[in-house]
């Protein structure tokens, strides 16, 4: 499941999600599929997790570009203005 994409495992969650709402398969089935879609789930929360950490490294790293105070004018500037 390492190689999976998060978007296809989401996909194949709804699937299983929809097919034990249904209620048309047998208990065994059931368990099977019910396995399967936790353990989906917690590759996509890991997968989410690592993006959020990813984001937040990212926006530390480029604080600056998101939190630049204008530049403070210089008092020679200041003095010959009226």
């Amino acid at each position: 499941m390492s190689e999976m994409k998060f978007e296809k495992a989401i996909k194949r969650l709804e699937a299983i999600v929809e097919q034990l709402e249904d209620g048309q398969i047998d208990l065994e089935k059931s368990l099977k599929l019910f396995e399967e879609g936790i353990k989906l789930a917690r590759f996509c929360a890991d997968k989410l997790q690592e993006a959020e950490q990813k984001i937040e490294l990212l926006a530390l790293e480029h604080e600056s570009l998101f939190a630049a105070d204008p530049p403070e004018p210089e008092a020679d500037e200041e003095e010959t203005k009226p």
